[in-house]
């Protein structure tokens, strides 16, 4: 019993003397192993190629890379200062308008109002026709040459231009003329009815009720100035 005992202890001593031994090897373990020097880390930046075929070599030395201010402020710079006395060197001067940069406005000239022209067809005296187709037919013709005068009255003269003309059956004019007794107005807008006249027609054909072959007409063209 004795000699087990012995034997025993004499398996713990050489088991321990044995970890102790490999752990005395290792160097972060052991604590009488001096402290491992610092190293001193060197930070070099490689310049990209500029060909596909060339290396890229690191500089000899290179200095570390300073940010730009603009980058710090992302890319935005202040505006300059400006004193505040600066700013309001010139408040007299703009006041009384005789600061250099400024100029009084100048007083422009009134437009001329715009003339507004009106061109009308007075009724005239039918007292003697009692056929109601006539009369709607004749309303039709009467608008038609108003449409036309007014689209060729340009100018500001004014009057009355009293016109005769007939019309057949299938709408076209017939022998349009100036009633000048009737008439008070001057040449031009004697020519400008004229024109307004035959410029309107061909005109509707007559409708079943009006069973003529030709119609006489009368209008009076008023070229007005509102």
């Amino acid at each position: 019993m004795v000699y087990d005992y012995r034997l025993l202890r004499l398996t713990l001593v050489i088991s321990l003397l044995a970890h102790g031994a490999i752990l005395l090897r290792s160097p972060n373990m052991n604590p009488f192993s001096p402290a491992p020097k610092k190293q001193k880390i060197e930070v070099r930046y490689v310049k990209a190629s500029s060909g596909p075929g060339q290396q890229r070599m690191p500089y000899k030395s290179d200095p570390l890379l300073k940010l730009d201010a603009k980058v710090v402020a992302g890319n935005r710079i202040p505006p300059p200062y400006i004193e505040r006395e600066q700013i309001f060197k010139n408040k007299q001067d703009i006041l009384v308008n005789k600061s250099p940069g400024l100029s009084r406005p100048s007083l422009t000239a009134a437009s001329p109002i715009a003339i507004r022209k009106k061109i009308s067809l007075p009724p005239i005296d039918m007292a003697k026709i009692k056929n109601p187709n006539y009369i709607s037919y004749y309303q039709i013709v009467r608008e038609k040459i108003r449409r036309s005068a007014y689209q060729n009255y340009t100018h500001n003269e004014t009057g009355e231009v009293y016109v005769s003309f007939i019309i057949s059956n299938d709408g076209l004019i017939r022998n349009a003329r100036l009633v000048e007794e009737k008439t008070t107005a001057n040449d031009y807008l004697k020519g400008i009815a004229l024109e307004s006249v035959r410029e309107a027609s061909p005109f509707p054909n007559f409708p079943k009720e009006l069973d003529y072959q030709q119609l006489s007409f009368n209008i009076i063209i008023s070229f007005q100035i509102e």
